[in-house]
């Protein structure tokens, strides 16, 4: 009787430990496929945990993200994707990696750890920066010369355009520190986007017999740019320079003649030496063409300014931006200043270093002087074709 009970009971009990099952497998099946998912993402499981899994899924979640990092540095830096594929995979697994807990990475230097370990592309190597920065490139354009002829207001003048980058100090890196090689010269130069051009200006480099060698090794296609005044003006400012560092030296005119009976001029002195232009520009001309150097008036950039400017932005290849209307002229100093500078708002001028009063020469001494540089003149008017009226 009691058998006959149980069996009446089988069929349903066959039916809920069928359905029981069919849940268990469910189950299991959701829980591998959400393990999957988790391996593949890099997160832990949407589930809420309890408070004691809690740690756990922190630091699966920080191994996520160091894992993202990594992603990003070799992306930018050392992996060799390149093309439309490549951007795409890249950004796919840029994507996966990413945790929906945190916020998307800016670029940042990886870890030392992270450095020594992985091989960087070469072309990428120590010049790494975030987007919109620039890199540091060497000066495709130079002011070479000469010393005390303007070189210091036409740089600042230039560095108005935004698109130019320069140096403020002198490098004197083809003339005193070319052993130092070229990256230390590059690390000088100031940061550039695409477009702007980098410069730099050392008066010393018109007169260093293997300054034009070494800028040719570095780049035929370098644009230079000298700035010349009257010889005899530029030598007496060149005197008074050195008057005021040191107060004791001899005259003017007794430094300018190896034997003042003999009106004989002493050429080995810097100051009469550097004004002989044709001598230094034969030198140039033997490593560049003459359409890749401009000189610019030291007179003209006084009386002038916007008109010079606009040579050396066509020169340069630029846009003439700075014109008449970035200049004011100083009745004081005695030639034309910046309405308003290199990032700033006020007008600025050219230190008190500069636009010193001269001291009084032999009348006699400047006429000889003259007549020493006229024929240099001549020449270097012919080689130029400008006139620069240094001898009316």
């Amino acid at each position: 009787m009691a058998f006959s009970r149980i069996s009446k009971l089988d069929p349903p009990s066959r039916g809920i430990f069928r359905r029981a099952a069919v849940m268990l497998c469910s189950l299991l099946t959701s829980l591998l496929l959400l393990h999957c998912l988790t391996e593949r993402c890099g997160t832990s499981s949407p589930v809420k945990a309890s408070s004691s899994r809690v740690e756990g899924h922190h630091n699966e979640d920080l191994g996520g993200s160091i894992r993202s990092k990594r992603l990003l540095y070799e992306w930018t830096a050392g992996s060799e994707l390149t093309g439309y594929g490549a951007s795409r995979r890249s950004s796919r697994v840029l994507a996966d990696e990413q945790t929906p807990e945190q916020p998307e990475e800016s670029f940042m230097l990886p870890p030392p750890d992270l450095v020594a370990s992985r091989k960087v592309s070469p072309r990428f190597a120590g010049k790494l920066s975030p987007l919109g920065e620039g890199s540091k490139k060497l000066p495709q354009a130079l002011i070479i010369g000469v010393k005390k002829g303007g070189t210091r207001a036409l740089l600042e003048f230039l560095r108005v355009h935004p698109d130019i980058r320069a140096v403020g100090a002198e490098p004197h890196f083809f003339d005193r520190n070319y052993d130092n090689g070229l990256e230390w010269y590059r690390d000088l130069m100031p940061k550039t986007l695409e477009g702007q051009i980098t410069m730099e200006k050392t008066p010393s480099y018109f007169v260093t017999r293997e300054a034009p060698a070494r800028i040719s090794a570095m780049s035929r296609d370098t644009k230079l740019i000298v700035v010349v005044r009257d010889p005899v003006t530029r030598a007496i400012s060149d005197y008074t320079q050195t008057l005021s560092k040191k107060p004791d030296i001899p005259s003017f005119e007794s430094l300018t003649f190896k034997n003042r009976t003999t009106g004989l001029i002493d050429t080995s002195w810097s100051a009469v030496q550097i004004g002989i232009y044709a001598k230094h520009l034969d030198n140039w001309l033997q490593y560049f063409p003459m359409d890749q150097i401009l000189f610019v008036s030291g007179e003209r950039l006084i009386s002038d300014p916007a008109g010079e400017l606009g040579r050396v932005q066509d020169f340069l290849g630029l846009k003439r931006i700075i014109t008449d209307k970035h200049f004011y002229f100083n009745q004081t100093k005695g030639f034309p200043c910046l309405k308003k500078a290199e990032g700033s708002s006020k007008p600025h001028c050219l230190g008190k270093t500069k636009g010193r009063t001269h001291p009084n020469i032999d009348p006699e001494v400047v006429q000889r002087l003259r007549d020493f540089y006229r024929p240099f003149n001549m020449k270097f008017y012919q080689m130029t074709g400008r006139f620069f009226g240094w001898d009316d």
